[in-house]
């Protein structure tokens, strides 16, 4: 796959990625400019998933996640026809990686990129590399502090149908909370959800029911965050 070298220059923009309509059918992953490269896992479709390229696999990934949503992937590194991606399935941190098998995956682009400043309590929306969003958020409280890195974000579902506190409605990220309160049942994947602002959470954003609204309408499943002190 002789375009995967070509990918290369276009997977690292940190400011700028794109906004896209739905993945299409490519026999590989497009290389034209305009945004972050999102692989979805093709229906009916099972990929493996490894630590490292040529190594051990650790797990499989299907078209769906853990939700019941369409898995949408980051591509974030290239390394021959292996994809470096951003998933729930490995630990905060760390790369999943997946061979671009034929007709196993399907590619597309997001122009938002979106940033949690955790010191102002802040979430920014990129696009094109300018804000055309702040966002004020609620964090971590000391002790359950919301963990740094680079994410993204795999689900959108109504709150209503999780729980009151989380509000209209939430946005899942491929990230987990390595430090959850004690006694804690509410699951350690972290989201932007409502509730208090604040340092105040398990380790989630939240945000207002406007500001969540608009993040549900704009922002694409496999949109990368991060998220900093």
């Amino acid at each position: 796959m002789a375009s995967l070298f070509a990918l290369t220059a276009l997977l690292v923009h940190l400011a700028s990625p794109t906004v896209p309509s739905s993945p299409q059918r490519h026999a590989s992953p497009p290389v034209d400019s305009g945004g972050a490269v999102v692989a979805a896992v093709n229906p009916g479709s099972r990929l493996a998933l490894y630590s490292r390229p040529n190594g051990n696999p650790v797990g499989v990934l299907s078209s769906r996640t853990v939700y019941g949503g369409p898995l949408k992937l980051p591509v974030v590194r290239t390394r021959g026809d292996w994809l470096g991606v951003l998933t729930a399935a490995m630990p905060n941190g760390r790369l999943g990686w997946v061979k671009a098998e034929p007709g196993a995956l399907a590619f597309g682009r997001v122009r938002l990129e979106l940033e949690a400043d955790l010191s102002r309590q802040m979430l920014r929306v990129w696009s094109h590399g300018r804000v055309v969003r702040r966002i004020r958020v609620g964090i971590g409280r000391p002790g359950t502090t919301t963990p740094s890195g680079r994410f993204s974000i795999t689900d959108k579902m109504p709150g209503s149908a999780l729980g009151p506190y989380y509000g209209c409605c939430l946005l899942a990220l491929s990230g987990n909370q390595p430090h959850p309160p004690p006694g804690w049942t509410g699951g350690a994947r972290l989201a932007i959800h409502g509730g208090a602002y604040g340092a105040v959470s398990a380790g989630c954003l939240h945000a207002s029911t406007a500001d969540l609204r608009y993040l549900m309408r704009v922002v694409r499943l496999g949109t990368q965050i991060v998220i900093h002190g």
